[in-house]
């Protein structure tokens, strides 16, 4: 795949996020960009949740771990099943009844300002780390594939994915993110269907027979039980 080949999948791709952008945020106003008006269909909602907790650096990263912690992941994953639950059934409602946009207003007027500040510092403090990292992964695999190609600085690489991420979410907000992660999940799910069949197709062997042989091949543990002090422990993990 060529450099030029990338850069116009890339080029629709974002022109889709952008499309998408302006059709679901005309008549946004302030409650449209927090709320998304509390009238987001539920089942884009969850879907969208699947692409947000995985992420692009779940879809590169997990792959080469297996070689080093097996499939202890799927650990993690049921723990964010029983961590979806509670927020449907127990976050949700409360934010509903009081009209809540977010969980830290809900500090503020369960205990005092001091508690609704501190949740706020940690929450922007480790969503800032987090994004900045995944941010700086996904340009470094642009700069890789693309604009290494054309001597494009990495500066400028990151400074255009911001802009290109900022411009598809300014004005619509929460209401044009539930349909453009929807949009960017079905693209991730179709990414792992397609790398497993090309994995297969590259080995001359069907899925089942893949299966098979990862399950022998002494990668495919999931649950680990056996040493409480180890980082794997499944009641760590999830």
């Amino acid at each position: 795949m060529t450099p030029l080949l990338v850069l116009i999948i890339l080029g629709l791709y974002f022109g889709v996020l952008i499309t998408i952008s302006v059709i679901t945020s005309k008549g946004a106003d302030s409650t449209t960009f927090f709320t998304g008006n509390r009238q987001s269909p539920w089942y884009l909602v969850a879907f969208g949740m699947i692409g947000a907790s995985l992420s692009g650096v779940t879809f590169v990263s997990v792959p080469g771990a297996v070689g080093k912690i097996q499939f202890a992941y799927f650990q993690v994953v049921l723990g964010y099943i029983i961590g979806y639950w509670i927020i449907v059934w127990v976050l949700m409602p409360l934010y509903y009844r009081l009209n809540l946009i977010s969980i830290y207003t809900y500090l503020e007027q369960r205990f005092d300002r001091w508690a609704y500040r501190t949740g706020s510092f940690f929450f922007l403090v480790s969503r800032s780390l987090g994004s900045a990292l995944r941010l700086y992964l996904a340009a470094t695999i642009l700069q890789l594939f693309l604009f290494d190609a054309w001597n494009v600085p990495f500066a400028l690489t990151v400074v255009a994915t911001i802009l290109l991420i900022w411009v598809y979410t300014f004005r619509g907000g929460i209401k044009t993110i539930v349909y453009t992660d929807t949009f960017q999940t079905t693209f991730l799910v179709l990414a792992v269907v397609v790398a497993v069949w090309q994995i297969a197709t590259q080995l001359d062997i069907s899925f089942p027979n893949l299966v098979s042989l990862l399950s022998e091949s002494g990668y495919a543990q999931i649950f680990f039980w056996d040493d409480p002090k180890s980082a794997l422990f499944f009641p760590k993990q999830f």
